[in-house]
């Protein structure tokens, strides 16, 4: 499946799911020193304008910070979640992704604030090309160069250029939905993890001046995040199955919806797992090519469950109970030892809450 094919299965799923799937640069990978180990990064400066960044493969020169930016909805809440903890609330003309439900308790609410600018979805779940050149924004953050893609009826880079609109895309999906994309692009993408989500912080923090509070910010993560490693360190590290079972719809023979490789991997490992179905990049397809019987055979210590929507909330043992029933030979359904965690499981902020809640599970205090 392409990148194209996997991006349009993905966003059918949008109106059942809108807190899914956000980064700079080729980051290490799982068990390569990523996200959660000690980086090193330049001190935090004061951003000198005009300012110009390369964007998968673009130049984007900023004259200054933007006043006006749309967020494209892309099928993800990581971008905006950036925004929210950046304190750049005032900088969004209109806010095109939505969160329902999230790990991290504040988000729903703040992101509720933000103002839409009356931006609807088109069919492809995400603002047409007419609206946005309405709205007149200074930036356009698109989570994937798929929210450029003409085809879907959204407004290119080229055309908001034209238009003198900067555009944005989250450097780690650069590759996703390109028509062409560099070998370092596509790198980024396959070896997408925790320090993605900094990647983007830390840019973003770049492009508006606030270059101190991201550092802040990722530092405050990052010293979560290697708290729960620590505790973990040295513990037998458990099979961890991710799965949302609210997303059936994605796989043929109605199974939950399992992910793995990439962000996924990276979460498990920080928490002190590995993925019961690893891959050595995001493995969108897993689900789409998951079999009754890969299941059934699969060593599984910790079930974690994600919640797709909202109405699920008050539905998670009978979600977690009715795997365990299906699958009453896993170590997990004989334990019944389950997480539950929602936006955390993707690229965006709320990692650090899904690597607490997972670790919780697999490695009680």
């Amino acid at each position: 499946m392409s990148p194209h094919a996997t991006r349009r299965a993905g966003v059918a799923l949008v109106a059942a799911f809108s807190v899914l799937v956000a980064g700079c640069g080729s980051s290490p990978g799982p068990g390569e020193g990523g996200a959660t180990t000690a980086v090193e990064r330049p001190a935090p400066s004061r951003t000198s304008y005009p300012l110009t960044i390369e964007n998968c493969g673009r130049k984007v020169t900023f004259d200054g910070p933007p006043k006006r930016v749309l967020i494209m909805n892309g099928v993800s809440v990581g971008e905006v979640q950036a925004y929210v903890l950046l304190g750049l609330q005032d900088r969004v003309l209109a806010n095109a992704q939505r969160v329902t439900v999230s790990d991290d308790p504040v988000m729903v609410a703040e992101v509720a604030k933000l103002p839409t600018g009356g931006a609807d979805w088109n069919k492809n779940f995400d603002v047409p090309a007419e609206k946005v050149l309405e709205l007149a924004p200074d930036l356009v953050v698109s989570t994937w160069s798929g929210g450029f893609n003409a085809e879907s009826g959204f407004a290119t880079r080229d055309q908001l250029a034209e238009a003198g609109i900067r555009s944005y895309v989250n450097p780690v999906d650069c590759a996703y939905g390109a028509t062409t994309s560099s070998a370092a692009d596509q790198a980024a993408y396959d070896r997408q993890s925790i320090e993605s989500t900094f990647d983007f912080v830390l840019q973003t923090g770049v492009i508006f001046d606030e270059q101190q509070k991201a550092a802040d910010v990722v530092a405050q993560l990052e010293k979560r995040i290697a708290s729960v490693r620590d505790r973990v360190a040295g513990k037998e590290r458990k099979k961890v199955l991710l799965a949302f079972p609210g997303m059936a719809m994605m796989s043929t023979n109605n199974l939950p919806a399992v992910f793995s490789g990439g962000i996924y991997d990276d979460i498990i490992d920080a928490a002190g797992g590995v993925n019961a179905f690893p891959s050595d990049k995001p493995n969108h397809e897993l689900t789409s090519n998951l079999n009754a019987e890969a299941l059934v055979t699969a060593e599984v210590d910790v079930v974690v469950i994600g919640l797709s929507d909202p109405s699920e909330v008050d539905e998670v043992d009978q979600l977690a109970g009715r795997l365990f029933q299906q699958y009453p030979q896993w170590k997990a359904s004989k334990s019944r030892t389950y997480a539950v965690i929602s936006d955390g499981a993707f690229l965006g902020p709320a990692n650090a809450h899904a690597v607490e809640k997972i670790a919780d599970a697999a490695h009680p205090r």
